[in-house]
């Protein structure tokens, strides 16, 4: 049999691998970004900048609770656009994957304002991250409503014509009534999912764990509510989903791939270097073993 194809598109871009590093982890910087693409990440995605720079939580803001679950509430520290975009232009430069830009904004406007700035450094796409906890609009957060979720989306695609992907979450009743709000306001992506919301007690302290109190969890521990959320998805939109959470094998980006995901964001398993040339090792390995000979061929009997 041939070697198996992990070649995939999205959105005008051609990916070498689906796999994606995903916003918050390693793209804090031009040379993570690019040490990303070079072990094989088929585009990298930088984290989430504000119009003005953010201090974020004090520490601890990242635990690693087990092999399975880490929580983390970074308040999303960034050095806003004008700086970010200094490490974008150099990671768009170098690196041999495209570049995702990641957003945020405390209002419409600001979601706004920050796309149009990015868009002068010419990233493959933006995401525009509207399920951040630490960004709300009148004690919610955009992703937690269709008419938020639509306005930021409808912002977002009037300042800038580079591709979009709406970023949402799963903390919310409905996700695909979410996602197809943000279809239908012009989205050209969905990325799916954010964090789920959670915390860690020392009851020997008698504390919460973190400093935010409230946090978000990731790692494999939630990777069924993820194939939950993009099965639901690609059931109501026909726009690509890059779906993200818990995402730490081969096989489980098979998974993510069948339930309707066309690529795969990787997270807290890029803790561990060499993760991307791992993931595309074994991702190939899995459609070798079950003779697939393209990532198209990953579907669900149904």
């Amino acid at each position: 049999m041939a070697e198996p194809s992990i070649e995939t598109k999205l959105c005008g871009m051609k990916l070498r691998s689906p796999f994606v590093l995903a916003s918050g982890v390693w793209g804090v910087s031009a040379g993570t970004m690019i040490r990303a693409a070079n072990e094989g990440a088929g585009a990298v995605t930088s984290k989430s900048c504000s119009l003005e720079p953010r201090e974020g939580h004090k520490n601890p803001t990242v635990v690693r609770v087990s092999e399975c679950i880490t929580m983390n509430a970074v308040g999303l520290s960034n050095p806003g656009v004008e700086e970010e975009m200094d490490e974008l232009k150099i990671a768009i430069k170098e690196s041999t994957s495209p570049v995702i830009a990641s957003i945020v904004g405390r209002k419409v406007e600001d979601y706004a304002e920050v796309a149009k700035r990015i868009s002068i450094a010419k990233p493959a796409m933006i995401e525009a991250n509207i399920s951040c906890p630490n960004v709300l609009r009148e004690g919610k957060m955009f992703a937690a409503s269709e008419q938020d979720a639509a306005d930021v989306t409808r912002a977002v695609k009037a300042a800038t014509k580079i591709p979009v992907s709406m970023k949402i979450s799963p903390n919310v009743t409905d996700i695909a009534s979410i996602a197809k709000a943000c279809e239908a306001a012009g989205a050209d992506s969905i990325t799916a999912i954010n964090t789920v919301s959670g915390m860690l007690i020392d009851p020997i302290a008698r504390r919460p764990v973190l400093t935010n109190k409230i946090g978000g969890m990731s790692g494999p521990a939630i990777k069924p509510v993820a194939l939950r959320c993009v099965y639901q998805i690609s059931k109501a939109v026909s726009i690509p989903i890059i779906g993200t959470g818990g995402i730490s094998t081969g096989r489980d980006a098979a998974e993510m791939l069948m339930a309707g995901a066309t690529a795969v964001g990787v997270g807290t398993a890029c803790y561990e270097g060499g993760t991307f040339t791992r993931l595309n090792s074994e991702l190939k390995d899995f459609m070798r073993r079950y003779k697939y000979s393209k990532l198209s061929e990953l579907k669900l009997e149904e």
